[in-house]
C-alpha cells in the first residue's frame, strides 16, 4: 500500500476530531506524572503506527542504510500536531540512532 492510501485509510476509520484528540491527550499525558495515563496513550499510537509499518511492508534492516522517514511522515500527515509530541521526537530519535550504528558497521 502506498501512504497516500494509507493516509486515507486511517483518515476514514479515526475522524479529525477523534485524531486531534488522541494528539492533545498524549501532549496532556507528557506533562502530567501520570504514567499509566500516557502508557495508554502510546500504546493506542504505537498500535497505529506499527499499522502504518505493515502496510509500507517497511522495516529497519532494509532501511537502515539510508534516512527513510515515510512511516512518520504518514503518522505526521493523519494526526494534526503529532510532531511536538515526545513520542514523535522518540521515534525519530530511536531511527537516526539506528542509522547512525548500522553506518559504523
Amino acid at each position: 500500500m502506498n501512504p497516500d492510501e494509507i493516509v486515507t485509510v486511517i483518515k476514514e476509520k479515526y475522524n479529525r476530531d477523534l485524531r486531534k484528540q488522541m494528539v492533545k491527550t498524549i501532549l496532556t499525558n507528557e506533562k502530567s506524572d501520570d504514567k499509566k495515563a500516557l502508557e495508554t496513550s502510546y500504546m493506542l499510537i504505537n498500535q497505529i503506527f506499527s499499522y502504518v509499518l505493515s502496510q509500507l511492508d517497511w522495516n529497519m534492516s532494509d532501511n537502515s542504510s539510508k534516512w527513510d522517514d515515510t512511516p512518520l511522515r504518514v503518522m505526521s500527515d493523519v494526526f494534526p500536531k503529532l510532531e511536538t509530541t515526545k513520542w514523535y521526537s522518540e521515534q525519530l530519535l530511536h531511527a537516526k540512532n539506528s542509522v547512525k550504528l548500522e553506518g559504523e558497521f
